[in-house]
């Protein structure tokens, strides 16, 4: 979770004025706020999540403690292809998360048959990366999905409409699995070399080569 630090700092002298920082992830921003509180000069320091939701510093640390040792800070990584003559397709997803303390990496790919559009399999690839979230047991967290998709990114993000009746049932079972497991979506589009890892994923899938696979990873990956 990524959080801004919003605070009040007065000089010595008694002038006040108010301060807010950039965005941080949580661990980061208790760190700071710690550094700041030291100097005896801030008052009334509260955190902001994305959702806009206040913390203060009790609230934030008993949180983190908690979700610790379940996955959290989760990345999707997710990319459909689609073969027009043989109407097969290949799904990929790349799920990153953190874990008492650890960083992992998940890869998943799936063959399917009943797809009819490029779209399609895009939409279906996002879904892929969702029931695995569900296995990973990721609910009630903000979570970011990255695709290189700009019709299902946008449709999503409700910034395109979405006029095809198949798109609209995908978008739709989405967002009712994205409801039942609590998840905050933050949808990304990216280029296709930004996505080169789900895009493998669904080029393998379509060759029928299945990939599943965890591992732990560094923190800078």
């Amino acid at each position: 979770m990524n959080v801004r630090i919003e605070f009040t700092y007065k000089t010595p002298k008694g002038t006040v004025t108010t301060f807010s920082s950039g965005e941080m992830s949580a661990g980061d921003g208790i760190l700071i706020a710690e550094d700041l509180e030291r100097t005896g000069r801030t008052k009334s320091l509260t955190f902001v999540d994305s959702l806009e939701n206040t913390w203060n510093m009790k609230e934030l640390k008993k949180f983190l403690k908690g979700i610790e040792t379940e996955p959290h800070n989760v990345t999707v990584y997710f990319d459909g292809g689609f073969d027009l003559e043989s109407k097969k397709s290949g799904l990929g997803c790349a799920i990153y998360y953190d874990q008492s303390g650890k960083s992992f990496r998940l890869r998943k790919n799936a063959f399917i048959e009943e797809l009819d559009t490029n779209n399609e399999a895009e939409y279906a690839a996002l879904h892929l990366g969702l029931q695995e979230l569900e296995l990973l047991g990721v609910h009630h967290l903000p979570v970011k999905f990255i695709g290189d998709s700009q019709v299902v990114i946008n449709q999503l993000k409700g910034e395109w409409p979405c006029f095809e009746e198949e798109l609209s049932k995908w978008a739709e079972r989405i967002e009712s699995k994205l409801k039942q497991l609590g998840i905050t979506p933050d949808y990304e589009l990216v280029s296709r070399k930004r996505n080169k890892e789900a895009d493998q994923l669904a080029s393998q899938a379509l060759k029928e080569i299945e990939i599943t696979s965890a591992s732990e990873t560094s923190p800078e990956q």
